[in-house]
């Protein structure tokens, strides 16, 4: 669909990262040539009827677009078409990519760099639609924005056995228990909890309530603005299951060696998301010239985005712009199977892509500082 439209507006596109497209839309000159980004990806939701979404609910049983990037292509179309048609007087040139896998680590981002979707690409700009924000406003700070997102596994292996029998046991739920208690109270003694979030996101082990299990799976996640912060978690983690181990594995283990044990891993997905502070600047100045409800200085947020990839690579900025009106009903945050966004969000969102683009194009020194 992407292709088609993009064709329609006389811009040639390719394939890029299996399901992305990028293209360029080419004006007078190569550079200075900025970046437009929209994700792609779907949910693994089932989108729940609501009074709203009768004509366009989804489809595809199981699958939804539930964080609005839906709107996001709609938007850097708009865009696209808008600066096609003046493409004649345009100083520069835009880049358009339409980018897969953004909700999936390690995100489809890092592959459209490595294809080479940012070869001659001087900056980039992104934009989210944010369910928690009233239509229209625009959010978004300098530096350190959004946060890193990982992801940790635990597998403890005691030893199994029968209820009745306990000191023939070394369990493995109730270290787990201990552990996430541990784990938790023991960061939160370290970090400030503005600094961070931890929780635990699956538990699994055992089949049968009268016997002990063998084994124990913990699946949780974390999230921090500093990777000096990302290493005190991993480091209190690893800490708390080696005591543990130890705890548990005095006294009377059953006649088996070397138990408990734990395997833990830990995958990094996103990291920090960090606006070029010189861009962002300038792009608050621009945007206060036309828009009503623009918030410069907007609250770092927990939620993480593949588009620090972009922003590690080139000078950026990436912008949060409200949906939420009760009025209409539209009160669903991001991710929720009721998700929804008012329209009117999408003219919005592609005068600023324009706005924004057009000044750069215009002048870039006042950006790229």
């Amino acid at each position: 669909m992407i292709i088609r439209v993009l064709s329609n507006l006389g811009i040639e596109s390719e394939k890029i990262a299996d399901t992305g497209v990028i293209a360029t839309i080419h004006g007078r000159a190569p550079h200075p040539c900025i970046a437009l980004r929209s994700d792609t990806d779907a949910l693994e939701v089932l989108e729940e009827p609501t009074a709203l979404n009768q004509e366009y609910i989804s489809e595809s049983e199981g699958i939804m677009h539930a964080c609005g990037h839906d709107g996001h292509i709609a938007m850097v179309l708009g865009a696209a078409r808008a600066l096609q048609e003046m493409r004649d007087r345009l100083p520069g040139s835009v880049r358009l990519i339409f980018q897969p896998a953004e909700e999936q680590p390690p995100g489809g981002a890092a592959r459209v760099i490595a294809e080479g979707g940012l070869d001659g690409v001087d900056t980039i700009l992104g934009m989210h639609i944010f369910g928690y924000i009233d239509l229209g406003n625009i959010a978004f700070r300098p530096g350190r924005f959004m946060a890193s997102s990982n992801v940790f596994s635990i597998k403890i292996t005691g030893k199994g056995g029968h209820h009745s029998t306990p000191a023939d046991c070394i369990d493995p739920i109730l270290i787990a228990a201990d552990a996430i208690r541990t784990i938790t109270d023991g960061v939160k003694d370290i970090l400030d909890p503005a600094r961070y979030v931890l929780g635990i996101g699956r538990i699994h082990g055992g089949a049968q309530f009268n016997r002990t299990p063998d084994t124990v799976d913990i699946l949780g996640s974390f999230r921090t603005f500093d990777d000096r912060d990302t290493e005190t978690i991993e480091r209190t983690i690893e800490k708390t299951l080696d005591t543990l181990m130890e705890t548990y594995g005095k006294g009377d283990t059953g006649g088996v060696a070397n138990l408990p044990t734990y395997d833990l891993d830990v995958l990094h997905g996103y990291p920090v998301l960090v606006n070029n502070s010189a861009f962002t600047n300038t792009v608050g100045a621009t945007l206060m010239k036309t828009f009503p409800d623009v918030d410069c200085d907007a609250e770092p947020i927990f939620g993480a985005e593949d588009f620090a990839f972009y922003l590690e690579k080139v000078p950026g900025t990436y912008l949060l712009l409200g949906t939420l009106n009760t009025q209409k009903g539209i009160i669903e945050g991001n991710h929720s199977s009721r998700f929804d966004i008012d329209e009117d969000v999408l003219i919005t969102g592609t005068e600023i892509l324009q706005t924004i683009v057009l000044d750069f194009l215009n002048s870039p020194e006042t950006y790229l500082q």
